[in-house]
């Protein structure tokens, strides 16, 4: 009997440890494989900050609610998901998805980030595009060099028409 429970209570640690091992392994995974609801945008600020610099693109932050959002789904079906809206986007900005879900977790430095950014640029309601410029001070802070903002269009051509105007405007001094 004695040796029975000795090796129970000796396989008890390495179980346990695997266990401990897994749920760790799981929670770094769930924060390096977060992905945006729409394939090719960024959830992280500062890879956007990278490319927006590298390329010169202003970037386009979506504001979303994206589990339960009735205008941000429709704004996704109308425009996000459409070819021309992707072509376009690739020549034009660095896409950015800020999402304020309620039924799925975001990983805690992505649901700190978009906090903050809500808050820097008041959004109350959603969805909310933001198109802007990026920079860091000296001390690392960001500079915002906001172009303009829109929410819900009908159709791609009213969505990116909009958007062309506010790059254009900051473009020519406006």
């Amino acid at each position: 009997m004695n040796v029975s429970i000795s090796k129970l209570t000796s396989l008890i640690p390495t179980k346990l440890l695997m266990l401990v091992v897994f749920v760790g392994t799981a929670i770094v995974s769930q924060a390096q494989t977060y992905e945006a609801e729409n394939e090719g945008w960024l959830v992280n600020m500062e890879e956007a900050y990278v490319l927006s610099q590298e390329t010169g693109k202003p970037i386009l932050a979506n504001f979303t609610g994206s589990d339960w959002c009735g205008w941000c789904k429709r704004l996704t079906a109308s425009v996000f998901v459409k070819d021309d809206f992707k072509t376009w986007a690739e020549e034009n900005v660095i896409l950015l998805e800020l999402d304020y879900p309620r039924r799925k977790q975001l990983p805690p430095e992505i649901r700190q980030q978009n906090a903050s950014l809500q808050k820097a640029f008041k959004v109350t309601g959603y969805p909310t595009i933001w198109v802007f410029g990026l920079d860091k001070d000296d001390s690392g802070q960001w500079q915002i060099d906001a172009y303009g903002k829109t929410g819900y269009a009908k159709t791609t051509k009213d969505f990116t028409s909009a958007v062309d105007r506010m790059i254009a405007s900051r473009n020519s001094g406006e």
